[in-house]
Parts: C-alpha cells; structure tokens; sequence
C-alpha cells in the first residue's frame, strides 16, 4: 500500500464507520463470504487473517463464527480504531478473539502474526492461517501478484483466500470514488480475466471469480463537483482460491 494510501485512511479512520457505502459493502461481503463457506461446526474451527482491516467491520463481523481473526492494516489510524472498539465496554467482555496487528504485510513469516488472539501465545513456527479474506483492498494496491504470493504464503495447506472488489466494467467504474478521494487508487475496481490470472500465477488451485453482489452508491453530478447526486449500481466480485496440501 501506498503512502497516499496510508495517509488518507489515518485521516478518515474516525469518520469510517459513518460512512453508509462501507457499512454497507461490509454486510453485503461478509453475507456473501458465510454463504460460500463450510458449516458453522467446521467454520468455528477457523484461524482467519483478515488483510487491509480497516477499523475491523468485516473481522468483527466474521469473529463470533470462527476460531480467531488477525486483523492486519498498514493505516496505524484503523487499527488505532480497532483497538479501541475492542477495548470498549460494549466488546470487550464479548469478543476476545480479534487481534489487531498494526503491518504492511509483505512477508508470511512476520513475526507480528506470530501471537494467537485466543491464547495470547507466540508459536515460534510461523502462523498459518485456514481463510485470509480482503475486502475493498485491491483497487489501492500497486502489485497485485505480490500480495497474493503474500496470501498464499500466509495459508495452511488446503486453505483459502476469499476477497472481494467492485468490479471494473469499463470507464463508469471511475465513478465509484469522488475525484478528490482519487489518492492512491491504483484502479478503478478489479478486471475478471486479470485477477484470476493473478490468483492462478500464485499458485492458487479451484480459482474462481464471479459475482458476490451488486451494490447502490451515489456518486458526483459531474466529476470533481464533490455534490453527491444520483445513484449508480456497482457489481461486486468474489475471487477465491485455495492452496494446494
């Protein structure tokens, strides 16, 4: 991720969870993940890593179906965020499960993922994880392959990567961000063809991608206006993998 990247999201960490079209996004991707994943027994199994957190919608959300989440960002800001929902009064008697990691993640072997949210312990071999989901990251990192090297490395044998974008569907995807929040988007929503090459190139076997769901958001009258007017429909994909035993 990049500094503009960084940047931005310390800035807008205390207002994210204001934001509709995030709250939003978050419920439809994490319905979306559930519907494609195990049972809830072999579910609650489930060592999750959870890349470009944010202030942890989808870790929270994800949490009291699995076994533990790491909830990585490169923004001190969202994690800074995290950290203080789960120290709040609301959540921290009810969920102990979550750890946030504050980590441009570029190694699997990071030593920051090392330590266990249940038990607190550091395992001195290398975590591995059973999921390592991502949602609405992609369009803002520069090398795709090399972050899903990254995930592949992060993943046990047999385990899975699910993430999820909004597509890009010709030169209308622009749209999906305000011209002023144009700082570090490296693309304007994710290319079918292209992502699963990527995901194939990694190593990821039964690579799919298709459409998790289709989602309203108002966007600019005109480009640059910064007025919200009407309101376009962005299809949402899912892109899945699984690393070979």
């Amino acid at each position: 991720m990049t500094t503009a990247n960084t940047a931005r999201f310390n800035a807008e960490a205390l207002s994210w969870d204001s934001n509709p079209s995030v709250q939003l996004a978050t419920r439809l991707a994490h319905a979306a993940y559930l519907s494609r994943l195990p049972s809830p027994s072999a579910l609650s199994t489930y060592d999750v890593l959870d890349l470009g957190c944010g202030t942890g919608l989808l870790s929270l959300a994800l949490a009291p179906s699995v076994r533990s989440v790491t909830a990585v960002d490169a923004a001190e800001g969202m994690i800074a965020a995290l950290a203080a929902k789960l120290s709040s009064s609301e959540l921290s008697t009810t969920v102990r499960n979550v750890r946030p990691v504050h980590a441009l993640l570029q190694d699997p072997s990071d030593p920051r993922l090392a330590i266990d949210p249940v038990t607190g312990s550091s395992d001195p071999k290398p975590r591995r994880f059973h999921l390592v989901v991502s949602h609405l990251v992609l369009h803002h990192i520069p090398d795709l392959p090399a972050l899903f090297r990254t995930m592949y490395g992060c993943l046990a044998p047999g385990g899975r990567v699910m993430v999820t974008d909004f597509e890009n569907f010709g030169p209308e995807a622009r749209r999906f961000h305000p011209e002023a929040k144009m700082d570090g988007v490296e693309r304007h929503g994710i290319k079918r063809d292209e992502i699963k090459r990527v995901l194939e190139e990694a190593g990821f076997v039964d690579v799919k991608v298709e459409t998790a769901f289709e989602m309203e958001k108002a966007v600019e009258t005109e480009p640059g206006s910064g007025v919200m007017g009407p309101v376009m429909v962005f299809p949402f994909l899912i892109c899945e993998g699984t690393r070979g035993g």
